[in-house]
């Protein structure tokens, strides 16, 4: 099948782009994969570490133990994060995501250990729910995906803000060398400030000085940079690389057999239940970030990733895992999308968890330093969730309520951490989290002011005098009640319609308006020329029984001599096989259309075939104003994506 793009001279460069390897699978250079790999393990490092570190402190486990715990830990997200990038079938979502232990657990899994005496023996009791919880994730995966439609923009913008937002103070908190995750330190010394803003300012520099190679390794040498300046001045203390050993591998169960407590087991059910949120905004901004537009089928793919990586770490002593948010954002600042980069971080974190020696040195980074950095990294994806959020319709008030309402709470709790403290034992995994709090209520909001009941959603409008229909019920629509309720935006072209209601379920009008504009992209030349002819000629007595001369009536030039509009239209469609479309929008009256009309003779035939579907483009767009009864004022951004994708 011809195209339009393949009747245009630029066929050949056009088809050789779209061709070309996506960034996300692009396999790197050796020595650039292992220098961005170290760069992501570095930025994870202390986050990974954290974990197994708190969790040993509660259950009174011995300094050997915690050893053991942190080489599993790395090993272990080796493992899930080459799972999640790589991709085993059905598993693994194939994007540049690192995988780590979920903080959401890390409460819940002390109340467990401690249930049982805390030491060995919470361990086995933590081990036992965590394999049952990795093999519901699993089983979970298909069905959770299926609920996607309920992650418009609104929420998933929403939820990537909040992570962005609420990870700032684990940042704040490396800065000033803080006593505990929920610690306010008193007094700050400057020193520790002098690390971080000079680790932070030596990113930013060298981003806006450097472009390429150099641009794309900034946090790796700020943290570099950082920790050689602390170490000269003696604030970076590499003591314990000497005590520790040369190898030191994790084996299946090595602190014994995992017991099983229903109770214990619930608790982690539903730690993984809101870990499949938290992955969910984390694939959703990651596809943002590297240009991905992300389906159902992939959030089933890295919730099964979850899921069996989660099953891994119970067979190796370690925790629950999900996808690491702290890492989306190196992906936003240094805009390496390969997922290869994880496999290399993947590999380097195997070897690290084999290497007690190894990890021992990566862990001598000064705090600071790492909070400097973080800082920065953090703030990205709280970016890509202002960017997620711009294509959300704020006219309607109820994405006003959903937005400020959930990062509201998500604050609250991030804020004023000891707030979960108030509640039951068993509500506290939700409120003691401002991600969690955050995400949960951004989708239960949306499900209650657009999914419940009476929606007072934008209202979408039938032929003119017609009733007028929510959202909601557009997406309940068959296909001919589609058809008829939005054909005279294309002049009823079949080929259109069927492709914008292919695209159904819509999310919010922005998506709505979008499937038209999509569907005019993907009509072969026989598609397109027919959907072209569906237009009449200007001033023929066709013209004046359609929807077309309404559109001219509306511009105000409906009372001027058409003879010459007339003559216009015939020599037009002569001399190109198709009839002269012009946007009367666009025009103050029809000298201006003779004039644009007369000088379009002159193009080539696939230049007026591009032109004549942009000016249609531009008549559906103000036809749907018409139609929409709270227009979107961003709509004519997507006017300008599709004139870039035909010039």
């Amino acid at each position: 099948m011809t195209t339009l793009a393949q009747t245009n001279p630029a066929a050949s460069t056009a088809t050789a782009q779209t061709t070309r390897v996506h960034p996300v699978d692009e396999v790197l250079p050796f020595a650039k994969l292992a220098t961005y790999g170290f760069q992501h393990v570095l930025a994870f490092y202390a986050g990974a570490v954290l974990v197994p570190i708190i969790v040993a402190s509660a259950l009174k486990l011995s300094p050997e133990q915690l050893i053991h715990l942190i080489n599993a830990d790395l090993f272990t997200c080796g493992i899930a994060s080459i799972i999640q990038a790589v991709g085993i079938g059905n598993i693994g979502v194939r994007l540049p995501l690192l995988q780590g232990v979920t903080f959401t657990a890390v409460s819940p899994m002390i109340a467990i250990g401690l249930a049982v005496g805390g030491g060995t023996e919470g361990l086995l009791s933590i081990y036992g729910s965590v394999l049952v919880a990795g093999l519901f994730t699993f089983a979970a995966a298909s069905y959770f995906s299926r609920l996607t439609r309920f992650f418009p923009p609104v929420v998933t913008g929403s939820v990537i803000l909040i992570i962005g937002v609420a990870l700032l103070p684990v940042a704040a908190n490396d800065i000033v060398v803080g006593k505990g995750p929920n610690a306010m330190q008193d007094p700050v010394l400057l020193k520790n400030l002098a690390y971080a803003f000079g680790t932070l300012a030596l990113i930013v520099g060298i981003q806006r000085v450097f472009t390429g190679f150099m641009q794309t390794v900034a946090v790796l040498i700020g943290l570099v940079a950082g920790t050689l300046a602390a170490w000269a001045l003696g604030d970076a203390h590499f003591s314990e690389v000497a005590n520790a050993g040369w190898v030191g591998y994790t084996s299946p169960f090595y602190f014994g057999w995992p017991t099983f407590s229903i109770t214990a087991i619930l608790s982690m059910m539903v730690v993984m239940i809101i870990t499949m949120v938290e992955t969910t905004g984390d694939v959703f901004a990651t596809g943002e970030i590297v240009k991905k537009r992300i389906a159902p089928e992939d959030i089933g793919r890295a919730i099964r990733a979850d899921g069996l990586a989660t099953f891994i770490g119970g067979v190796l002593n370690s925790f629950p895992y999900t996808c690491f948010a702290e890492n989306v954002g190196l992906v936003r600042l240094t805009q390496v999308k390969s997922r290869w980069v994880i496999v290399a971080a993947g590999v380097i974190m195997i070897i690290l968890g084999s290497l007690p020696k190894a990890a021992a040195i990566v862990a001598g980074i000064p705090h600071p330093v790492l909070g400097g950095a973080a800082l920065a990294m953090f703030a990205a994806v709280a970016v890509v969730g202002i960017q997620t959020l711009s294509k959300v319709d704020f006219n309607n008030h109820n994405n006003i309520v959903i937005v400020s309402t959930s990062v509201g709470l998500g604050m609250l709790v991030t804020a004023q951490p000891f707030v979960a403290n108030a509640f039951p034992q068993w509500a506290q995994i939700i409120f003691g989290s401002g991600i969690t709090l955050g995400a949960i209520s951004a989708i239960a909001l949306n499900v209650i002011f657009n999914h419940v009941g009476k929606v007072h959603s934008p209202a979408v409008a039938g032929r003119p005098g017609h009733t007028l229909v929510t959202l909601a019920d557009v997406n309940r629509m068959g296909s001919a009640e589609f058809a008829k309720t939005f054909g005279g935006l294309v002049e009823d072209t079949p080929w259109v319609l069927e492709r914008a209601y292919a695209l159904r379920p819509f999310a919010d009008t922005i998506a709505l308006r979008s499937a038209f504009h999509d569907a005019l992209l993907t009509g072969s030349a026989e598609e397109q020329l027919q959907l072209l002819n569906s237009f009449a000629d200007l001033g023929s007595e066709s013209d004046a029984g359609n929807a077309y001369l309404l559109d001219h009536a509306d511009a105000g030039i409906d009372n001027e001599d058409l003879a010459e509009v007339n003559r216009l239209a015939v020599a037009y469609r002569k001399h190109f096989g198709f009839p002269l479309i012009i946007c009367a929008h666009e025009v103050e009256r029809y000298e201006r259309v003779l004039a644009t009309g007369w000088s379009r003779m002159a193009n080539s035939p696939t230049v007026e075939r591009s032109s004549g579907l942009i000016e249609i483009a531009k008549i559906a767009n103000h036809r749907f104003d018409k139609l929409v009864a709270n227009a979107n004022p961003i709509a004519s951004s997507h006017l300008v994506q599709l004139q870039e994708r035909f010039a």
